[in-house]
C-alpha cells in the first residue's frame, strides 16, 4: 500500500434509534454516528406498512388542472339532452 493516500480508519460508536449502541471502525470524522432507522422501526423488518394518504389528491388535481364541479355538472346535463 502507498503511504499517506488512505483515510484514517478509527473506532466510532453507533447509536441506533432504539438506544442500542455498539462500536465499529469507520473512516468518518465524527466519533459517534446516530441512526434514525434500524430493524426495530423500519417497515421492511417490522412488516408494518405506511399508507400514503391519498384523500384529497384528486380534488387537488381538479382544482389545479381540471374542470370545476359546476362546469362538469352542466356538461353532464348537456350530454343527456343530446342522447334523447
Amino acid at each position: 500500500m502507498q503511504k499517506d493516500i488512505h483515510p484514517e480508519y478509527k473506532l466510532i460508536t453507533v447509536e441506533l434509534a432504539d438506544g442500542t449502541t455498539f462500536q465499529t471502525r469507520s473512516t468518518m470524522d465524527d466519533e459517534t454516528f446516530v441512526s434514525e432507522v434500524d430493524s426495530t422501526n423500519h417497515p421492511f423488518y417490522t412488516g408494518r406498512r405506511q399508507y400514503v394518504d391519498t384523500a384529497g389528491r384528486v380534488e387537488k388535481f381538479m382544482r389545479r388542472y381540471g374542470l370545476k364541479e359546476e362546469d362538469s355538472d352542466d356538461e353532464k346535463e348537456g350530454d343527456e339532452d343530446k342522447s334523447e
